[in-house]
Parts: structure tokens; sequence; C-alpha cells
């Protein structure tokens, strides 16, 4: 009992010591970072998003071409102007005419003939003409499709399908470039706790390997436990440096998610919901009236439609106006008006072979739409499941850091009392960052989980409400 008391009275003295002497900390302190909520990271990532940017452009184009042709198949009329020089050169054989005029005189009596010959000219060979000049004409031309068989109607809805498309892949890049800012930003905040929780571990980790110092040359320990002290001091400052390393990188990919180009700390806390949110089938409902794939089928489905009407319009007779009037500064101007009906009696393509095509394109895009309604009910059913596992989890971890913190405690009054080690102490200290740690982990889980289950439901945009109604908040500093 004496000796007890002894070795009691030598580890206060020796913890005392330790704590006015202790060693400066082996892990320097991170960079500050410029505070980040999720809201103004969300709004940095709608602005500054590359990936978004080009969605919004591709939506913008497809909406500019659908305007564009909202006047399909009415009148177009265009002015045509020409001006041009010209020079005619050209040589004509007298000939012809030299031979009528001799036997003409050939045939008059021969007094008569020689006497009208004689006072004839001699024609030449040929004649050489040459005509040059300047002209200019202008002209008005009208020409209007008066019945073409729907073929505009189904340009146009063809057109808006395609925009709806557009519409639908720029709403899915969205939804997936908020899930990745999930990920980045609760990333970064899971790696400053691991951060400071191992920071903190390493803080009485080095308390203890300094009390275990002063107890060596007390002759309270052995040189073996002095050791041990200080190849767990050792391994505490390698796991510090490696968590503060993570906690680095990932702000810095946070960053340069929002291309920020100062480093960035997260403000909002990981999360947990206590309980379930809601049912799989309501999950499951909700996705298969606003997940923006689904949208993207019926696009397709409502293009193969248009142009299932585009190959039978060319089928029908086609009925044009035309009109040309002549401008002219004088005389009487030419115009011309009328009407031109066109029907195709036979065509190289087999127009039936091209209907029966795009009517598999309808029947494939049906298909397609029911195979995906099959694919996102799985999907949904497998994140629900994910993100219920987290949440049950998380809670059942809560034993296991109760455990670890009255270890700790048990192990603190033990050395106190000098019925227990420093090493014994400081492998408690560890282990309760360990399980903090990994429930920290299973948090961020949870947290991945309702952003993929969101993702796959159409309702990305809710991600910040369902954080705000969390009841259990993870602090990003240690306890």
């Amino acid at each position: 009992m004496k000796n007890s008391a002894i070795r009691a009275a030598l580890l206060a003295f020796a913890l005392a010591a330790a704590a006015h002497a202790q060693e400066p900390p082996a892990v320097t302190a991170p960079a500050v970072r410029q505070p980040l909520s999720y809201a103004e990271a969300q709004q940095l990532l709608l602005t500054r998003s590359d990936r978004l940017g080009a969605a919004t452009r591709g939506v913008e184009s497809a909406r500019l071409r659908r305007q564009a042709m909202e006047g399909l198949g009415g009148p177009s009329v265009a002015v045509t102007g020409m001006a041009y020089h010209y020079s005619a050169h050209a040589d004509i054989s007298l000939d012809p005419a030299r031979h009528a005029i001799s036997g003409i005189l050939d045939m008059l009596p021969p007094p008569l003939g020689a006497a009208i010959g004689d006072r004839l000219p001699q024609l030449p060979g040929s004649l050489g003409l040459q005509r040059e000049a300047s002209r200019a004409s202008a002209s008005v031309s009208l020409l209007w499709p008066i019945y073409v068989g729907g073929l505009g109607d189904a340009v146009r809805g063809e057109l808006d399908a395609l925009a709806e498309e557009a519409e639908a892949d720029a709403s899915a890049t969205r939804d997936s470039q908020q899930t990745l800012l999930v990920q980045r930003y609760f990333g970064a905040q899971l790696a400053a706790r691991a951060a400071a929780l191992r920071a903190e571990a390493l803080a009485g980790v080095q308390e203890h390997a300094d009390a275990a110092e002063r107890m060596l040359r007390a002759g309270v320990i052995s040189e073996l436990e002095r050791l041990q002290a200080q190849a767990a001091l050792a391994d505490a400052r390698q796991q510090a440096r490696k968590a503060r390393d993570e906690a680095d990188l990932a702000a810095t990919a946070l960053a340069r998610t929002l291309r920020s180009p100062a480093p960035l700390r997260p403000t909002n806390a990981l999360f947990v919901h206590s309980q379930p949110l809601g049912t799989l089938q309501e999950f499951i409902d909700t996705a298969q009236r606003q997940h923006p794939g689904l949208a993207k089928v019926d696009a397709k489905r409502r293009q193969a439609g248009a142009l299932h009407d585009a190959q039978e319009a060319l089928r029908r007779p086609q009925v044009l106006g035309f009109g040309m009037h002549e401008l002219a500064t004088r005389g009487k101007p030419n115009w011309i008006a009328g009407v031109a009906v066109r029907y195709t009696l036979w065509d190289s393509v087999d127009r039936d072979l091209m209907a029966a095509a795009t009517q598999k394109k309808i029947e494939q895009a049906d298909l397609a739409e029911q195979q995906a309604r099959s694919d996102i009910a799985l999907l949904v059913e497998k994140n629900w499941l994910a993100l219920e596992h987290a949440r049950a989890h998380y809670l059942a971890q809560q034993a296991q850091e109760d455990l670890a913190r009255e270890l700790v405690r048990l192990r603190s009054a033990a050395l106190r009392e000098g019925t227990g080690t420093p090493l014994e102490l400081i492998d408690a200290r560890l282990n309760l960052a360990k399980v903090q740690t990994e429930r920290a982990q299973t948090a961020h889980q949870y947290v991945q989980a309702l952003a993929a289950l969101l993702e796959s439901t159409g309702q990305a945009d809710e991600f910040e409400r369902y954080m705000a109604q969390a009841d259990i908040q993870i602090p990003t500093d240690a306890p």
C-alpha cells in the first residue's frame, strides 16, 4: 500500500510537470481558410461550373433553333438584281448572197445581165459584226408553300422534342453537379473533423509520453514502458500529419470545384436524421414523376413520332404558290404568277419501309421507357437502403463511443491512482479518436447516400431542406 501511494505521488508530479513543459506541437496548424456555407457553395457552383454553363448553352441553342422555325411553311419573298456587260463578235459569210445574185443575173438576157452586173458592187466573202453594251435588271419573287402535307408541323414538333431533350440533359447535369458538390463539401468537412480528432489525440499522447519520461527518471516505470509510449507518440504524429494532409487535399478539391482562388472551410456540419425520411415507395413514386431520365426518354419518343409524321407528309401532294415581277425603270415590266401542284407517283425511296422504320423507333422509345422506369426504381431502392443502413449504423455506434469515453475515464483514474500505465491511457485515447472518426465517416456515408437518393428521384434541389431538418449535427471541431 505504501509503495502504491509513493508511485501515485510520483506519477502526479510527473503529469503536472508534463502539463507545464509540454513539447511544441508536432503538427502545424492548417492554413486559414475562408468560411463557406453550403448555400453559398451552391450559388458559386451555379455561376462558375463550366459543365452547367455548357448545359445551359445547349438548352438555349435548342430553344433558339425552335423559335427560328416558327414561321416554317410561310411565304418567302426574294429580290434578285443583275448587272452585266457583254461584248459579242460574229463573222457572217456572204457567199450565199453572191451565188444568189449571180443566179439571178444568169437568168436575164445576156446584154441586160452583163450591164446590171457591171453596175453592182462586188460583195466581200464575209462580213464581221461586233456588239458591246451594258445591261441591268431586277425582279422580286414570291414562293408560298400552301400545302405540304403537314411537313412543317412535323419539323416543329421534332425541334420541340429536341429542346425538351436538351432541358432533360441539363437537369441531369445540374443534379449530378449538386451531388458532386455534396461529395466535395462534406468530404472536406469529414477530413477537417478527422484532422481535429487526430490533433487532439496527438496532444494527449504527447502529454503522456512526456510524463513517461519523467516517471522513468523517477523510477516509477520501466524503460520498456517509456519506449512503448514513444512508439505510440510517433504513430500518433504520423496519423495526425496524414489526417492534416487529407484535410488540405479535400479543401483544395472543394476550392477547385467552385473555382475559388482561396482555401475554403465548410461551415455546415455533417448530419444524420434520427428518424426515417420516408417510405421506399414514396421515393419511388416521386422518381417516376420527376427523374430527368424519363423526360429524356419521352422527348426521344416525341422525336420519333415527329419523324414518322414527316415521312407520312412526303406521301401527300404539295401545293405551291409562286410569282415574279420584274422591276423595270422604263417600259412595261414582265410578271408571272401561278400555282404549282406536285405529287410523287413513284420514288426510288421505299416510303412504306421508311414509315415502318420510324414506327419501330416509336416502339423502341416505349420499351426504353419501361426499362428506364425499372432501372430507376431499382436505383432508388439501392440508395434508400444505403441511407437507412448508414442511419442505423450511426445510431448503433453511440454505444461504442460511450464505451470508449468510459474507458478513457477509467484509464485516467487508474493512472492517477498508480494502478495503470501511461500506455493504457494512450491506447484508450487513440481508441476514442478512432471511434469518433468512424462515426463521422458513417455520418458522411449518410449524407452521400441522401444526395444520391435525391438525385435518383429528381429532387437534388431539395438537399438543403433535408439538411436543415436534421436533428443530429456532427461538429467539425473535436469535443
